[in-house]
């Protein structure tokens, strides 16, 4: 666990430091909201993209190097961000640092699922959670502060710290092969199966994965929104900077201690209170910015605070069903799709929310994410799923 977190906090650290940074380095270079909206939007799509290989990369290449590969990509591009502030240079590099996101969240994930006991998964899950939060926490209102009093060079010089987790790499990979030769010399607990990713098995699966995506990618389109446009939807620098303190913390906060809940209660319960949370979140946060010149910050730290709440604990509930749903041999397949809909929405949040606000006002561009967050009530308000008796 301990190189699984240095892991964690270093790729994301890049990441976190860089995502509300660059949509403002492309209005620097000319782009508009919807220019800038469309940053984040390539980077996650990429992302999206890479994701579905990234458990048959895991089999055939093994967890060392394909995580060492994930982090170079996501962390090597961001210093050539200053030879341009041209659109197009980067939605590139956009797309490079995607692919390296994308085989950072998938593998991660699988490691986490595959280090701990099934009956410990919500508390594994919070404490990454917490790893990758702290960074957030710190950068996400700090990367415009820096761009601004600092310069962009500083905000792209921090992301590259993912480079410094590779080190912890082949630890992982290590400690995986002696577990899977440990389990190799027990005799197995139940009756031995294949587990098969095709055909029947396969779609069973992903049936059972799509409620958990839906409800994760309607939380993740409000808090990518959220991130990418909190500095240009805000009139007030310092709010801006709280709030986004703000969101990260509380998300932090929730994500670590939801997880232990959920390994004693179960995750069905917690759904819907944390949909209800994201959609007057986002409420309070479009009144607060309805007037572009004046910001109510009040509401606009409450907003922020809200739909913190709710990203950090749909994020760790959703992932939690979602390996409650899956084999151990299949941790890989319901990672993918779960980091598909984390990422998805955070895409979809950043392109429609910057094209919204374009042609129409931030304002309005909340109150569509809330009614988009609100659609996904009937999932969260479903009885308790039946998933296949998967393996401890």
């Amino acid at each position: 666990m301990p190189a699984l977190l240095v892991f964690a906090a270093a790729g994301f650290a890049g990441f976190s430091a860089l995502l509300p940074v660059v949509p403002l380095w492309a209005v620097t270079g000319g782009a508009n909201e919807a220019g800038a909206g469309l940053v984040n939007g390539v980077l996650l799509l990429a992302t999206v993209v890479t994701q579905p290989f990234v458990p048959r990369l895991l089999s055939r290449l093994g967890t060392g190097r394909v995580l060492a590969a994930g982090l170079v990509l996501l962390g090597v591009p961001s210093l050539l961000f200053l030879f341009s502030d041209h659109l197009n240079w980067i939605l590139l590099l956009s797309i490079v640092r995607g692919i390296g996101f994308g085989v950072l969240t998938v593998a991660g994930s699988t490691v986490v699922a595959n280090l701990v006991p099934r009956a410990q998964h919500g508390a594994a899950i919070g404490a990454c959670g917490a790893a990758i939060a702290v960074p957030q926490v710190v950068l996400f209102p700090l990367g415009p502060w820096m761009s601004e009093s600092v310069g962009f060079w500083a905000v792209f010089a921090i992301g590259t710290l993912p480079i410094l987790g590779i080190s912890s790499a082949p630890q992982l990979a290590r400690v995986l092969r002696e577990q899977t030769a440990e389990r190799a010399l027990q005799p197995p607990t139940e009756p031995t199966t294949t587990v098969n990713n095709t055909g029947t098995g396969g779609r069973l699966l992903l049936g059972s994965l799509l409620g958990p995506m839906l409800l994760l990618g309607g939380v993740t389109l409000a808090g990518g929104a959220l991130i990418t446009f909190a500095p240009q939807m805000s009139s007030a620098p310092a709010a801006t900077a709280g709030g986004l303190a703000l969101l990260t913390f509380s998300a932090a906060v929730t994500r670590w201690g939801v997880g232990g809940l959920a390994d004693h209660y179960g995750a069905q319960r917690f759904l819907w209170p944390l949909v209800l949370i994201s959609v007057i979140g986002l409420i309070l946060t479009a009144t607060a910015v309805e007037n572009p010149d004046a910001t109510s910050i009040l509401l606009f730290l409450a907003g922020l605070i809200l739909v913190g709440i709710a990203f950090g604990g749909l994020q760790n509930l959703t992932l939690l069903l979602s390996l409650a749903a899956a084999k151990r041999g299949q941790y890989g397949t319901a990672s993918a799709v779960w980091n598909i809909g984390f990422d998805l929405g955070t895409a979809v949040g950043s392109v429609l929310i910057g094209t919204l606000a374009a042609g129409l006002s931030f304002s309005t561009a909340l109150l569509v994410a809330a009614g988009i967050c609100l659609a996904t009530l009937p999932l969260a308000l479903r009885g308790k799923p039946r998933y296949p008796r998967a393996d401890i």
